[in-house]
This record gives structure tokens, sequence and C-alpha cells, in this order.
């Protein structure tokens, strides 16, 4: 049998295994199952390799996008240039760590993007932000990274800088944190809500609940709101086609 599997932790809010068993079934693929495999830490990866020889693909989830790429020997150049893998094609010895939330983003994102979403802020500093930026280098979409984190260099700005002049040039916000899912959901991003429009975007990467604190703020006040759970769709399809070599 084949197998296939997802590390992080937790992953309670994790769709992946729920998804492929639901696929297999219904493809008719009878030769394989998806495991998931929450391990409390990173360091637990090489004895999980070594108890299940039959893996062939792994997704990799918060927190480890960026951690398990100690751990691989081969990298794709998009997760060279960014640091962080969400998909890793498991081929002998070999462990190549590619990025489909890239290619999930992309397509979900661009599908109610307009001409005046030129800018962005993106809330938070982790594996699924760095793909984020990517994406927005690639379509030319100016961009702020918003974190708690301090002493940051480069586009790195605190939630508390955000202020009327800025929520009006930048008409795009995409909340890359887990602010907000299962089973925070009355918690929502630090952001003055109060200065959001029908001009502004809002995309959160959370897709449970369907529509989160953030969404149904910029909803109130009548942006256009979108959930990742497309993005998600997007990038197994993609990471099971890279697994099997489609």
């Amino acid at each position: 049998m084949k197998l296939y599997g997802l590390i992080g932790y937790p992953l309670g809010h994790s769709f992946s295994k729920q998804y492929f068993t639901e696929k297999f079934e219904r493809e008719g693929i009878e030769d394989a199952y998806f495991e998931s495999f929450p391990i409390p830490t990173i360091t637990e990866f090489p004895n999980l390799l070594a108890a299940n020889p039959q893996l062939l693909g792994m997704g990799v989830t918060i927190p480890y996008k960026e951690q398990v790429l100690q751990f691989v020997t081969e990298q794709s150049d998009e997760v060279k240039k960014i640091g962080a893998t969400n998909s890793i094609k498991i081929s002998g010895n070999k462990l190549i760590a590619y990025n489909t939330d890239i290619i999930g983003f992309e397509q979900s994102f661009c599908k109610r993007i307009e001409s005046h979403h030129n800018k962005a802020l993106v809330l938070g500093t982790g594996g699924s932000s760095k793909a984020v930026q990517y994406v927005l280098e690639k379509l030319g979409i100016e961009f702020l990274i918003v974190t708690r984190q301090v002493g940051l260099n480069g586009n790195f700005i605190p939630y508390n800088a955000i202020d009327q002049k800025m929520m009006s040039d930048y008409s795009v916000i995409i909340n890359c944190t887990p602010v907000g899912m299962h089973p925070n959901e009355n918690s929502a991003p630090e952001i003055p809500y109060h200065l959001i429009s029908p001009q502004h975007y809002l995309y959160d990467l959370v897709y449970k609940p369907a529509k989160t604190l953030f969404l149904q703020k910029g909803e109130e006040r009548g942006a256009t709101t979108e959930n990742g759970y497309d993005m998600l769709l997007i990038q197994a399809e993609a990471s099971w086609k890279i697994w099997n070599n489609l």
C-alpha cells in the first residue's frame, strides 16, 4: 500500500486526511491511504520516516513549513527562494521539498482581484506568509508585512502602525496567521476594521470557519472577501501530481 501523510501540530484543524480519503474512494484508488502525523516537535520527523518506510508524499502545515527543511535533500527553486515548504515528495532516500501553497494561493486569490487592488498588507510572517509574498511579487503588488515581532528589518510594520492613510493606500489585506481559526472563532487580527471600505479585498488563509470574524467584519463594511478553502483544494491536487509524477 502507498502511504501519504501530513505533519503539523496540532492537526485537529486539518482537512487533508478526509480530503484524500474521499478522493481515493471517489477515484477508485485502492492501493493508497492517507494518515495524519501530529508531531509535537520537528525532531521527531526522522523517527516518523523510519517508522513509515512506505511513505511517498507528505504535506506540511503549521508550524513546520520552515523547520522541516533541515531534513530534506533537495528543494525546488520556489522553496529555495522563500524558505518554506508544504509538500515533500519521498523517493527512496531523497526528500524533495516543493511549495504548492504558491499555486493554490495565486489561483484562488486572482479570482476576485481588481485593478485598484495594487497594494497589500500581509498579516503574519510564517511559511504561508512567505508563499503569499512570493505570489504578490510575481503579480507586481506592493506589500508590507504586519507582525508582532520587533526588530525585523525590511518591509515589516507593527499592527499599531496601521493608520487611516495606510488603510486607504493598501486595499488588499491578507491574513496569514491562525487567528480566527476553529476553535477560536471569536478572535480576529487587530486591524482598524472601521476604516475598511468597499474598495478593500480581504483574503483569509483560514478556511474553518468558512467565514472568520476577520471576513465578517470586512463584509459588514462592503469589502470583497475570500477564504482559503479553494487554495487548499488547489494545493492538495498539485501536491498529488507531484507525489505521483503526474
